[in-house]
């Protein structure tokens, strides 16, 4: 199994650019809602009264995995997500035109946002070449605010390191930035 250093690095050699990363933290948040608005509406099963939807099981599937590379990021990873499945159950309460509505709508605004980000890269996003960018894309983002408040400061040295090799040996615009 990859460490959390080499998924982010991966993550980060196709994020160099700051207006991309900036619009991924707006996009990739989009995105992460509308799954769990969509998926939340197909109602398996009530246990104990609580719903069993798609988005639940896909909650707990990703908190294994972000517990496994990282306990302190895999608690705030399964907290966000975990908000954003509540968010989407509130939302999938509401009649089958709001909830398709706020769901793709969302979904949609928030890849044109990635698109705009990854035109200002240079770069195609990370999940083309490794479909795991798919569920690394929003620890990056609690990884990226963590480097930023000052914490992980080893983690953030390695990633920037490995990242920038990786980008080297990607190409690019910004392959030596």
């Amino acid at each position: 199994m990859r460490t959390l250093s080499d998924h982010l690095s991966n993550y980060a050699a196709y994020h160099q650019d700051g207006r991309n990363i900036a619009t991924h933290f707006v996009g990739i948040p989009a995105i992460v809602l509308a799954v769990a608005i969509l998926l939340s509406r197909p109602v398996f099963a009530a246990v104990n009264g609580v719903n069993v939807t798609p988005a639940l099981i896909l909650l707990a599937a990703v908190t294994v995995f972000y517990l496994r590379l990282d306990a302190a990021f895999g608690v705030v990873m399964s907290a966000l997500i975990g908000l954003c499945v509540w968010a989407g159950g509130q939302v999938a309460g509401h009649s089958t035109a709001a909830w398709l509505a706020v769901g793709i709508g969302l979904f949609v605004i928030g890849w044109i946002i990635q698109f705009v980000g990854h035109y200002y890269e240079g770069r195609k996003p990370a999940f083309v070449d490794d479909l795991a960018g798919l569920v690394v894309g929003p620890l990056f983002l609690v990884a990226e605010t963590a480097f930023a408040m000052g914490l992980r400061a080893r983690l953030r040295d390695e990633v920037v390191s490995h990242s920038r090799a990786m980008r080297a040996a990607l190409g690019g615009k910004h392959a030596a930035a």
